[in-house]
Order: structure tokens, then sequence, then C-alpha cells
């Protein structure tokens, strides 16, 4: 099986060998999305993810909607989500209607004033720590090691689901009022406007689904993603999401042995299956989106890059030299994340190193999560920067070699070397001589 994808990634990635290279060049670029996708999931990480969020969505889904109606009933459109849920619900087939109700029925109670205080609380809290899973597998998709800080988190999540549910209802209820205005009605009995409207209602739910998607892939992972990344991500997990409804549909339909053998217990067996598969498709989008955004990416995958010391050292004195400048000008302030950009490095390999300064002392995240010395760059020392990413693994050796003398006093030389090179210099004065 190695050997076979050795071949794959070499008729993908290095086409010298292949006749017609310049003809096949842009088909083989093509085929390496769909390539690092089955990659992906035939190791499982994304799988393991989207089982992860199926408990996850099991425990939160009633919470979610209880702050979501909280928050559109003031409005007298609460009862507007319902159709939402038995959207989401229909490709499980004709137990839709009962699994939707059922919903709606758990978030009546809760709506109902029993909770109070505490449950208020317990209910925020569940809301904000769903939304913290479901940016995990975001983050991990997009190769970011640090996730947004509590404050951030507060802030950011209880917008968004104060936010998103006007939204989502106002979009619906727009598309809805457009269809039966007076003026549409008229304009559909011409041709080609009639054909037009109607199959621009058709797609309507469609092209909000993929609205929907590429917001949740923009917004939520915590870094910069690009507009065209998120909504070709979007695209791909909209029409994931009818394609593989519909079968999953038709599945249902025809799947007779399945009610026979579970009896009662199918609707939620039916229902769970759904739920994985409805998560793995927002994995999936999110994959792709990365994959546009950062195509270099496309052979490696979730593969580890390991760092060597001497590249851990020039990351180190190079993230210290951009720190530092943009501290003493105050021009800009660096995140791990913009770090990751500048040096075309994944941010999580660069979170180990920043991680190692970090413990150093030589560096400190600011409350808008941005870097900054950790003290005046003329006491941060050269020698000292080396030091903290030659242990980039991070902290002191938890093993003892017993080593021979020869070897040891030639290893004792090197470091002594290095201290020597960097000797009384400092970060001021690396940045003073960068200056001039």
């Amino acid at each position: 099986m190695f050997h076979v994808q050795q071949r794959i990634e070499r008729v993908l990635f290095d086409p010298t060998g292949l006749p017609a290279e310049q003809a096949w060049a842009p088909a083989l670029r093509l085929l390496r999305y769909p390539y690092a996708l089955i990659r992906d999931l035939w190791k499982g990480d994304l799988n393991l993810r989207a089982m992860s969020l199926v408990y996850t969505m099991l425990l939160a889904i009633v919470p979610l909607l209880a702050f979501a109606f909280s928050v559109l009933k003031g409005m007298g459109i609460h009862r507007d989500l319902e159709p939402l849920v038995y959207e989401f619900f229909r490709p499980v087939g004709e137990h839709a209607a009962e699994l939707t109700a059922r919903v709606m029925a758990f978030v009546d109670r809760i709506q109902s004033g029993v909770l109070g205080s505490l449950g208020l609380a317990f209910l925020i809290y569940t809301v904000i720590s769903t939304i913290q899973k479901v940016e995990e597998s975001l983050n991990f998709v997009w190769r970011v090691e640090r996730p947004r800080s509590w404050a951030r988190r507060i802030s950011e999540y209880l917008s968004l689901m104060i936010v998103g549910p006007i939204l989502t209802v106002a979009a619906f209820g727009l598309t809805a009022t457009l269809g039966s205005t007076t003026f549409v009605r008229w304009l559909t009995s011409f041709e080609p406007f009639g054909t037009l409207i109607y199959v621009g209602g058709r797609i309507a739910p469609y092209v909000l689904v993929t609205a929907l998607f590429a917001f949740m892939y923009s917004f939520i992972p915590n870094t910069r993603v690009r507009a065209l990344p998120a909504l070709v991500g979007g695209l791909a997990a909209g029409i994931l999401w009818v394609l593989v409804g519909a079968a999953f549909a038709a599945f249902v339909r025809y799947a007779l042995r399945l009610t026979v053998v579970y009896a009662g217990f199918a609707i939620f067996l039916t229902a769970l299956i759904w739920i994985y598969i409805a998560w793995l498709i927002v994995l999936i989008g999110a994959q792709i989106s990365f994959y546009v955004q950062n195509p270099q990416y496309l052979r490696t995958g979730q593969v580890d890059i390991r760092l060597t010391s001497t590249l851990a050292e020039r990351l180190a004195l190079n993230i210290m030299t951009l720190v530092g400048q943009d501290y003493r000008t105050g021009k800009q302030r660096w995140t791990t994340n913009a770090l990751a950009l500048r040096f075309d490095v994944p941010s999580a390999t660069l979170a180990v190193v920043i991680h190692s300064l970090e413990s150093a002392g030589l560096l400190v995240a600011t409350e808008e999560e941005t870097w900054m010395p950790a003290r005046d760059t003329s006491e941060i020392t050269l020698a000292a920067i080396a030091d903290a990413a030659r242990r980039h693994h991070g902290g002191e050796p938890r093993v003892h070699v017993r080593g021979t003398r020869l070897a040891d006093e030639l290893a004792a030389e090197i470091d002594a070397a290095i201290h020597e090179r960097f000797k009384g210099k400092t970060l001021h004065d690396l940045l003073k001589s960068h200056a001039s």
C-alpha cells in the first residue's frame, strides 16, 4: 500500500517523466485535492473528530436551540427555527418529523423558565463549550495550535449565538417573502423569468447552506481565512450535503431490515449516523478550504513537521527580530498565525518554537494574543535565544546520556563556540545593526 501511495504522489506531484507534461499539468494539479482528501480520510483523523462532535452534538443540540430560541422569542419569530431543524433531519426520512417534534418539545420545556439562574449559567457554559469543540476541530484542520483566549471565546461565541439565529431566520424569511410577492408572481408568467424564478427558488436553500458553511470556515478557526478558500470549501460542503443527504435518505427508505432488527431504536440509530455524516461533511469542507489557501500542504497533509536544531534557531532569531522591530516602532504586533504566514511554516510547527521562547522568558503574550518581548531588548541575549531554540522540544532533557569522554568534550566545545559567537550581543544590538 505504501509503494502504491508513493507512485501516486510521484505522478501527481513530480510529473517530470510523463509525456506531454504541460498538457497534463492542470489536470494533475486538480487531482491533488481529491487525493489529499482521500488520504486524510484514510488516516482516520477527520473521522475521529467527526465522531467526537457527534457526542458533543447529542449533549448540546437542545441547549443550543434553547439559547437561539430565547434570542428570537423577544422578536416573536422563535418558531421559525423549527423548519430549519426539520431540514437538518430530513435525510433521516419519515422519522424526521418525529425527531423534530421531540427536539422542539425539549426546547419548550427549557424555555418554560424552570431552569433558574444556575440552569441559565449552565446553559451558557454548554453553548460556549460546544462552539469551542467545533473550533478545536477546525483548528486541527487548519494546523492552528493556539485557540482563542477565554475572553475572546465568551465575547465572540455569544455574539455569534445572538446574531447568527437572527440572520439565519431573516435570510430564510426574506427568501420566502420574495417568492410570494405580487410582482414576483406576475413576473413568473413570462418566460424565461418563470423558469429562472422557479430554479432560483429551488436552489435558494442550498445557496444559504453554502453561505452558512463558508461563514463557519472564515469565522470559527483561530486564523485568517481568505474569502475565496472559505467560499470554495463552503460550496464543496454544500454540494456534498445535498448529494450525500439524498443518498442517505434513499438508503433509509429502502433499508427495511434496519427497522425490523432495531425496532424503536432505528430512529435514534439513523439520527446518529446522519449527525456523524453531517459533521464529516463540515470537516471535509474545512479541509478543502485549507488546501485551497495552502496548496503547498497537499502532499504532506497532517504529517508533523519536525524542526532541526539549526532551523529552530533560525526561526527563533527571526521571530525575535520581527517582534522586537515592531515593538520598538509600534507599527504592528505579531500573532502566531501572522508569523506562520510570514515564514510559510505551519502554525502548529512554529508554535513549538514560540512556546520555547515563552518558557524561557523571552516572549510574552498580550490580551490581544499578540507577542511582545518579555523584557527590554537590551537584556535579551542572542545566546539565550539560541539556547531556547535548541531546546524547542520543551524543557530540559528528560534523560541523561552516559556518553564517552571524548564525545562529551566535543559537544561541550560546540556549545562553547556558539556562546562565543554570540558573546556580549543582545537583541537590541541585532535590531540596531539591522536598522543601520
